[in-house]
């Protein structure tokens, strides 16, 4: 693989990022004869090469551009997607949760655009292991290109497998070999008993699902199992903020939900984990039995008859005192205009 700097002077076949003089922004890959033309002029990519990072050029206009290596977060928004992305912000917890480290055996499906395959990457360094599993072709072809553009060639830390991660992943590892397993897929509960038997005892698994109703199957069927520690839920919200002088404020838009992130831990072969005390809930997904969706079923608190009656007393004498108050005004609060 390319070594792939990060810092220093540009050099020839480094990607760039130009913010142009409106903040548009253009991505090239340096080149000694290479032109980036706009209606703003020509800039000559051979004023780049050589320059450090962060340093700002003039094109044939005399329009300047503010020139700087793509952070992986950029790269990863503006990258060729032949499926949904893994945002930043989800990907980064991702690495923490699953407590992805240098060296570790990572197991990862789907692979998609590759977003989440590079940040696994990075956090793995140069002893691990990754190895991710796409069901289609079109997608791991997508997902290598954009890792090898990133990252200058193809890591000899990383190997695709197309096919389905049920049928490979015993392939692949030996039975208690895999530190962690990560699974962006729409159906995670469907590979979980192969997720056990391939994770190492302590080891993580983290799911990345897009709805509640996954989120919450995918929880129950951990639970069933009995092979898992409790199952632990999240979500992650990001709110930009517009700083500028006095005008201090949030933006008027976030990035708000992309997906929940559930992870446990693998439990040593025999070990029953303590019982965990929680309501009595039915959980499960049956289609032909209506009242098993009920408020208790979902989480909701039930209030009891009495409580409901009472309740309901109380909101009609805070009612009937109000009105009292108010005739007690003698309708003072009115306000009539004649003309």
């Amino acid at each position: 693989m390319t070594d792939q700097r990060p810092s220093g002077p540009f050099r020839e076949g480094d990607r760039v990022q130009l913010t142009g003089p409106k903040g548009k922004l253009h991505t090239i890959t340096l080149r000694e004869d290479g032109e980036l033309h706009t209606h703003h002029g020509v800039l000559f990519h051979r004023d780049l090469i050589g320059q450090p990072d962060g340093s700002v050029v003039a094109n044939s206009s005399g329009h300047e551009y503010l020139a700087l290596r793509p952070l992986l977060r950029d790269f990863v928004m503006s990258m060729p997607r032949g499926a949904a992305i893994v945002y930043p912000k989800d990907a980064a917890q991702i690495v923490t949760q699953a407590d992805i480290f240098p060296g570790a055996v990572v197991a990862e499906a789907g692979v998609g655009s590759g977003a989440l395959s590079l940040s696994l990457l990075r956090a793995i360094g140069t002893n691990g292991r990754l190895v991710s599993f796409e069901r289609r072709e079109d997608f791991a072809e997508v997902a290598q290109a954009n890792v090898e553009t990133f990252m200058g060639g193809l890591p000899d830390t990383w190997s695709v497998v197309v096919g389905d991660l049920a049928d490979e992943l015993p392939r692949q590892f030996e039975d208690g070999t895999v530190d962690r397993v990560v699974l962006d897929m729409l159906a995670p509960w469907e590979c979980m008993d192969m997720v056990a038997d391939a994770l190492t005892p302590g080891g993580v698994v983290l799911c990345y699902v897009a709805t509640a109703t996954q989120l919450s199957r995918v929880a129950e069927y951990i639970r069933g199992t009995g092979l898992f520690t409790e199952p632990l839920a999240s979500e992650t919200m990001v709110r930009g903020w517009h700083v500028e002088g006095l005008a201090v404020r949030p933006d008027h838009r976030m990035v708000a939900h992309t997906g929940f992130l559930i992870t446990a831990r693998r439990l040593a072969p025999g070990a029953v984990p303590p019982e965990v005390k929680r309501r009595a809930s039915k959980s499960s997904y049956g289609d032909d039995d209506v009242e098993k969706w009920t408020p208790g079923a979902v989480g909701d608190r039930e209030i009891t008859d009495k409580n409901l009656r009472k309740r309901v007393r109380d909101a009609q004498k805070a009612a009937d005192g109000a009105r009292v108050a108010a005739s007690a005004r003698g309708g003072a609060d009115d306000i009539s205009t004649d003309e």
